[in-house]
């Protein structure tokens, strides 16, 4: 059986795939593929344990990459260029090692192919401690998540945008597989790696705020994608598609076509 990702599509021309990070969903990337749209014809995805896509108990890279295999065979798509931000970015470097013809170009945003520490349990702590299912508006669940995240505006903002009612439209949900999540936060932030490079053209955007592209891991990049070219945005951090969404834009298109 096929996984059946939820999808919206955009524009027409050559394909652009999207895939969105941790605790994001398709939704986070609807006014770029717009904006992409007007050039490509541009694929936002929902992968497994986002938005509203299947939840499943397995969650790893391995699998992300077979999920888009998948979905570019339904949609009967022999190459794409490939776009992932931070998770997303790790299952498109996974899908270029393992699908190397089917990957036109390559953007990777924000993320390198290397093992992180521990950069969520902060935020796992406060989606738990918000009780969603007895939480009667918006504003207590949020109350709960500026407490625990020190008034995060960014991150506040970004989490609440996983919040949704359920189908009898009394609770609250999340939209991602919480519980899940958190079980396969190791897999999440696990290096991914090839025996053999990728060597197809492939852009690394880093926003100038943001530590997870730097100097000691940018010889992974440089070793694993030999084809490279990194690219700085500045007063941009880890979203850097969310802050700097005209100079983003711009750049994506330059490389792409």
């Amino acid at each position: 059986m096929y996984m059946q990702l939820n999808f919206k599509t955009f524009g027409q021309g050559f394909p652009v795939i999207i895939l969105h990070g941790l605790l994001g969903s398709l939704d986070n990337w609807q006014s770029i593929a717009k904006k992409l749209a007007e050039k490509f014809q541009v694929y936002i995805i929902d992968q497994r344990n986002h938005g509203k896509s299947p939840h499943t108990d397995d969650f790893n890279y391995k699998l992300l990459s077979q999920d888009l295999l998948e979905f570019l065979q339904q949609h009967q798509i022999d190459k794409a260029f490939i776009i992932g931000h931070s998770m997303g970015g790790k299952t498109a470097m996974t899908f270029a090692f393992e699908h190397a013809d089917k990957v036109e170009k390559l953007i990777v945003v924000d993320i390198a192919p290397v093992a992180y520490g521990d950069r969520h349990s902060n935020v796992f702590d406060a989606l738990f401690a918000a009780d969603v299912k007895t939480a009667t508006t918006r504003e207590e669940i949020e109350k709960v998540l500026r407490a625990k995240l020190d008034d995060d505006e960014t991150t506040v903002q970004f989490l609440l945008k996983g919040l949704s009612r359920d189908k009898t439209g009394e609770h609250f949900e999340w939209k991602f597989n919480l519980e899940v999540l958190k079980k396969h936060y190791a897999d999440i932030s696990d290096g991914v790696f090839s025996s053999t490079p990728f060597t197809g053209k492939t852009l690394f955007i880093k926003g100038k705020k943001s530590s997870y592209i730097n100097a000691e891991n940018y010889p992974a990049i440089q070793d694993l994608f030999p084809n490279n070219e990194l690219l700085e945005i500045k007063d941009a951090g880890h979203w850097v598609h969310a802050e700097k969404p005209h100079e983003f834009t711009e750049e994506v298109i330059r490389f792409l076509s």
